[in-house]
């Protein structure tokens, strides 16, 4: 298992908690905690060695374009850069709703 920790400039900011995905065959788990400090930690835990450069592009793209403090926690289990992607969107639409009963939903 590898371990990847970035940092990232971020100006905006969510209203709250968010996880989607899984940690599962092909996916990824993303937990999202909103922060005060004008950065975006990322942690990233991967069974997938060798690929520090695919995560930093998928990374860097995402972050020039949503800017969103806090701090992501990813469990990846072999997912695509698409699949990547798509969670982290998710994650960030998911934090910008209001809480409900039955939680944050996937």
């Amino acid at each position: 298992m590898q371990t990847l920790n970035l940092e990232y400039h971020a100006t905006g900011s969510a209203a709250g908690r968010a996880h989607v995905g899984v940690v599962g065959s092909g996916d990824l788990e993303i937990l999202f905690e909103p922060g005060t400090d004008p950065t975006a930690s990322v942690r990233v835990r991967t069974t997938v060695d060798g690929f520090d450069v695919v995560w930093r592009r998928v990374l860097d793209a995402f972050f020039a374009h949503h800017p969103v403090a806090g701090r992501y926690e990813l469990n990846d289990f072999g997912a695509t850069p698409g699949i990547v992607s798509l969670r982290l969107l998710q994650v960030l639409e998911t934090s910008r709703r209001p809480a409900g009963p039955e939680g944050s939903g996937q």
